[in-house]
């Protein structure tokens, strides 16, 4: 069983009060699949924990699945840095990987 530090409640928090940072790759892969940041904020501000991560040396992760404003699905990595909210990917689920924002392929 998996303790995760990383619960929504939390997560949204540190969204609403600016608490949080994205990773070069984070940053990277937002800007490949042309997200902006106010729409990953919306998709954490509105999402939910999918998975949850072991802590594999860089402490406990979560996958949070959520949606812009205008119906983009976004699945954000989420980890925990000193006092912050950390970004560490940022995508847009897609086939072979997911069949939908919900499920595996």
């Amino acid at each position: 069983m998996i303790k995760s530090v990383l619960k929504i409640d939390w997560i949204r928090g540190q969204v609403k009060k600016g608490n949080y940072y994205l990773s070069r790759h984070a940053d990277s892969e937002r800007q490949f699949d042309g997200l902006s940041l106010i729409e990953v904020e919306e998709a954490l501000l509105t999402g939910r924990i999918l998975e949850q991560y072991e802590d594999t040396g860089r402490g406990y992760r979560s996958l949070v699945v959520g949606f812009s404003q205008t119906g983009k699905p976004i699945h954000v990595v989420c980890g925990v840095r000193e006092k912050y909210l950390v970004l560490v990917t940022i995508y847009i689920p897609c086939f072979p990987k997911f069949k939908t924002p919900y499920e595996r392929g």
